[in-house]
């Protein structure tokens, strides 16, 4: 058995290691600085209480992006001079967030062991590469995010740090072979567990859904099926599931190699970034070669987030969790029993909302960031969940699913279709969306992401928001000026959460603008960037006149459009005359 010692290396902090609502996420020329990682991931490790530590099981994996290998070799010495007892990693070095999720809360080693956290190493939906981003963020026991209290203590950590432990002398773990590699330290044995990515995953998900009647669909020659991972690591679980599981042809899926650039793309499964999809189901500027599927999906770089399309059809993500909450109790096994509650971030629309009070459900809006819905989840409060930033989920782990979103629909689909298979034309993603609209009405809903704004400005132009919010009547008279038609804001605030379950408070989580007819819009500055700042904005519109349900949502929304520029005064302080992004 190989034997390592520990050292105690000296350091000093670096500034900004703040997590975000992700983690920390930089580009990848400062994770590379010497000493930048082992600083954040001692700070973690001090932040833990010592039984999270000492003796414990950790996960090490991520999403395969650019600089991954390295930091797995740093993070198993460091874990090994910090007494940790063994580290579980996917092979490869991959495994989705979802997927580690599901591995702390469902896998036992093969001495009983259970993970008491993990180390994820991803930037989600950034860009790859040598000069793109990298990032880390740590998971509890529960299987979800770091909570805020532990967030804080890792930074406060980074801002006082002045040495870290590292087994310099154990040897690098080959991450490509499944098996394990014992080692002996200071404090004991330390054992490197390599297993595979996909099987804990795999084998949930067949927990949840209904695989063969998903089968009998996909067999079904008349429903066509296209799956694009953008190179980021759903790309394994996608042939895993839907080839070798449900039978899927292997042609239906696209970029399904994972990638350390992504395949210099942008892993973020939106209408802009994924092209290809696009593309291929009839929503591209040059329309599509040949016939569009009838059922897109695609996933990010971590597979935590997902895009639903069908021909010629995008479905919001807003849409896309209320339309799963109407459905699940009827069309997936797991929630046979009925649903315990719904939740939904702040900045997503009301769609939510209205199918909770029709099927008298507990309702939650919490602030963005996948760990509020956890601790609903850890009570017992919430069954299904959603943001408007492509995250689905619900509470079989404690991180959206973009795999198991798609399963959610799959399911939806073949439970409408059980009877039509041999003959009648299938009912399909839009049909679906559209029966929704008319029981439900329909939130028209977009969001405009001003990216890599000056922080400066940025933080002016929310201050200048905040401010605005002193005088209605001022509001008001902006707006009538500008849209006479527009209804009245009637409150405008800035978000406050209080936790029903720890009664934690989470302050400026969004301005809002609430309109008398129901409409509202609502400016962020997000915390995923690796530089700069995001300003995103969320404009929002209800018609629940099913005559008025069937208009482009762009045309529709111009007048609120026009408002939200305005009163923010964009221009004015970005410089910006349009948005990098519109969803």
């Amino acid at each position: 058995m190989v034997m390592f010692t520990v050292t105690r290396k000296e350091t000093s902090p670096f500034e900004g290691q703040k997590p975000g609502t992700s983690g920390l996420r930089k580009k990848v020329t400062l994770f590379k600085q010497p000493n930048y990682l082992h600083n954040f991931v001692q700070s973690t490790f001090d932040a833990l209480s010592a039984g999270k530590v000492t003796g414990a099981t950790i996960v090490v994996s991520g999403d395969g992006r650019y600089f991954s290998k390295d930091a797995i070799q740093v993070i198993i010495k460091m874990a090994a001079a910090n007494g940790v007892r063994r580290i579980w990693v996917g092979q490869n070095g991959l495994l989705s967030t979802p997927a580690v999720s599901a591995v702390i809360r469902e896998r036992v080693g093969a001495d009983g062991s259970k993970a008491t956290g993990a180390f994820i190493l991803t930037a989600s939906h950034n860009p790859g590469g040598p000069h793109e981003d990298f990032g880390i963020k740590y998971n509890m026991e529960n299987g979800g995010p770091a909570p805020e209290a532990i967030t804080d203590k890792i930074f406060a950590n980074t801002k006082i740090i002045k040495e870290y432990l590292i087994a310099e002398d154990l040897p690098d773990v080959d991450i490509s072979v499944l098996g394990v590699s014992s080692f002996g330290g200071p404090e004991g044995p330390f054992d490197v567990e390599v297993f595979d990515s996909t099987s804990d995953y795999v084998t949930l998900m067949k927990t949840i859904f209904d695989f063969k009647s998903i089968q009998k669909l996909l067999a079904c020659p008349k429903f066509t099926f296209c799956y694009d991972a953008l190179h980021g690591v759903a790309g394994i679980y996608a042939k895993h599931i839907f080839v070798e599981e449900l039978g899927a042809n292997e042609s239906s899926l696209i970029n399904c190699t994972p990638k350390e650039d992504f395949g210099g793309g942008h892993p973020d499964p939106n209408l802009t970034y994924a092209k290809e999809l696009v593309a291929r189901m009839g929503l591209g500027k040059s329309g599509p070669q040949g016939e569009p599927p009838e059922f897109g999906a695609a996933a990010d770089g971590d597979a935590d987030r997902n895009m639903i399309l069908g021909k010629r059809f995008f479905v919001t993500p807003s849409d896309s969790v209320a339309i799963i909450a109407a459905n699940a109790v009827q069309a997936i096994p797991y929630f046979t029993s009925g649903l315990k509650g719904v939740a939904r971030s702040m900045p997503t629309s009301a769609a939510l909302d209205i199918v909770a009070k029709n099927l008298n459900l507990k309702f939650f809006e919490v602030p963005t960031g996948w760990k509020f819905f956890g601790n609903l989840m850890d009570a017992g409060l919430c069954s299904i969940c959603g943001e408007e930033s492509f995250g689905t989920g619900s509470d079989h782990i404690r991180e959206k699913d973009g795999i198991w979103a798609v399963l959610a629909w799959l399911s939806i689909l073949a439970y409408r279709n059980k009877d039509k298979l041999d003959g009648e034309k299938l009912v399909m993603v839009e049909d679906i969306v559209l029966q929704h609209w008319a029981t439900y009405g329909r939130h028209y809903y977009t969001r405009y992401d001003y990216e890599n704004v000056d922080a400066g400005a940025a933080k002016e132009l929310m201050e200048h928001l905040v401010n605005l919010q002193s005088s209605l009547p001022d509001v008001n008279k902006i707006i009538r000026e500008v849209r006479p038609n527009v209804s009245n804001v009637v409150q405008a605030d800035e978000f406050e959460y209080k936790d029903p379950v720890d009664d934690s408070i989470s302050k400026h989580q969004g301005i809002r603008y609430l309109f008398e007819d129901g409409s509202r819009l609502v400016f962020r500055l997000s915390g995923t960037g690796s530089e700069g700042a995001t300003i995103r904005v969320y404009i929002e519109q209800y018609e629940k006149d099913p005559m008025k349900t069937g208009r482009d949502s762009q045309e529709a929304l111009a007048p609120l459009v026009g408002v939200a520029l305005k009163l923010s005064k964009m221009q004015e302080f970005t410089g910006r005359s349009a948005p990098t992004v519109i969803t």
